[in-house]
């Protein structure tokens, strides 16, 4: 049993979650991106894009808790890609902080997106990864999802261009 807690997200979680997200995504695309594009990943250009979000839920925002710190999050509502039924979501956003990587966070992250997922009514679920994020592509394949390998396609992250593909499964 883990001891981790997953519930809403508060407005108070904003700054939390913005840190989470920062460092995440800091060690997630070293390697994939330059040092001065990492460095550029800072809280303080996430936080208001968060505090957001919870306050207008969308997307819906779930956090982990252990002792009462914000280790993890997900952001999760409708497919905000074009031309998908209404009963396709999306995962707009799954970071754990790197010192809680592999302990079963992310898994209770996403366990809590498909009940939020399946009660709007959703069948299928998507997410868009970086294709040279390996530890993300292997976190999501294991959880049942399988690329559309049709949706590559290239993202800009600052000044960097990054090849993306969208996952897929059932909810």
């Amino acid at each position: 049993m883990s001891d981790y807690e997953v519930r809403p997200a508060t407005l108070r979680d904003a700054k939390a979650i913005a840190e989470v997200h920062a460092a995440a995504a800091r060690a997630a695309y070293e390697g994939i991106l330059p040092e001065d594009e990492l460095r550029t990943l800072a809280p303080a250009s996430r936080e208001a894009k968060w505090r957001e979000a919870i306050e207008f839920s969308e997307p819906q925002v779930q956090v982990a808790v252990l002792d009462g710190e914000v280790v993890g999050f997900v952001g999760f509502d409708r497919s905000r890609d074009a031309k998908t039924p209404s009963t396709t979501g999306e995962i707009w956003a799954i970071y754990v902080l790197p010192a809680h990587w592999d302990k079963g966070v992310g898994v209770a992250l996403w366990d809590a997106a498909r009940d939020g997922l399946e009660e709007e009514g959703c069948t299928v679920v998507t997410v868009w990864v970086p294709l040279r994020n390996d530890r993300a592509m292997r976190f999501h394949e294991l959880a049942g999802f399988k690329r559309e390998m049709k949706t590559a396609k290239t993202t800009a992250i600052g000044s960097v261009k990054i090849e993306e593909i969208r996952l897929k499964r059932s909810v």
